[in-house]
Parts: structure tokens; sequence; C-alpha cells
């Protein structure tokens, strides 16, 4: 089993919302290092749920990967807000994968505290200059970040 990190702007799927309804597609990543890292997450995989762009940015729970990557079908939507006009049902660039709520943190473990983790050091999060989605983690990172929660 390998670990992750994923960042979701909680007005578009929070871990609240994710608890409620069990299961969701994880989708409109646009860069391809991080639509790499979803190709490469296996069913059971499990991840931290990142909240990213809110008023108290950081680590908010668990979740696991239940459905491997297949096109993302927000790339060919034209309402959606991820449609990427090059894209076509024979050549989408974009994946996506289904995710299962695991666990909810009592508190958001919020990036100062994981900046200040020795162990994290190696993170890509907390690197200066780092604004990926989607990340893998460590075996000790996991570790180390759990003890935290």
């Amino acid at each position: 089993m390998a670990y992750w990190l994923m960042k979701s702007e909680p007005d578009e799927l929070s871990i609240e919302a994710l608890a409620r309804l069990g299961s969701a597609r994880w989708d409109g990543v646009r860069n391809y290092q991080a639509r790499n890292f979803l190709r490469a997450m296996s069913i059971g995989d499990e991840f931290f749920f990142y909240h990213s762009s809110c008023p108290q940015p950081g680590i908010a729970g668990i979740a696991r990967i239940s459905a491997a990557a297949y096109p993302d079908p927000t790339a060919l939507d034209p309402q959606s807000h991820y449609h990427d006009a090059k894209a076509s049902a024979e050549k989408n660039p974009w994946s996506a994968v289904d995710v299962e709520h695991v666990q909810t943190f009592r508190q958001v473990l919020g990036l100062g505290l994981l900046k200040q983790q020795a162990a994290l050091e190696e993170l890509p999060l907390v690197q200066k200059g780092s604004r990926l989605s989607v990340m893998p983690v460590t075996a000790e990172q996991w570790a180390a970040i759990l003890a935290l929660s």
C-alpha cells in the first residue's frame, strides 16, 4: 500500500462532505505531475485529506482510493470549471479516482504545525514553492503525521 496527500478546497469537497457521501470522485486535477501520481494509485491506498485555500489549511482526515484512475469526465464537460477544450473522448489527458472516507480528525493539523516537524522536512507540502495538489507520502512521514492526530 502506498500513502498520499491530496488537497481539496472545502467548498469543492471537504472531509465532512466526503463523510456524509461515503465516497466521491476526485477530479479536476490539471497538473501533469499530480495526474501521474493519481495514475500511480491503487485501490486501498490511503491519503491525507488536506483542506486548502481556506481560513485554516491543513490535514483534516484520512480517505482511501476506492477505484483506480480513469479518464476524468469533467475535462469533456463544457459546463465544468475543469473543462479542457483540447480533451476529447478519444484523447483525454486527465484522470480521476474514486475515494472513500476513512476518518475525520478532531482537529485540522495546520500547515504551521506540519512545517515545524523535522520528520516532515522532505514532504513536498512543506517545501517552499511546492503547489502540487497530489503528492506521495513516505511511510515514515505518514507515521509522523498520524502521531500528531
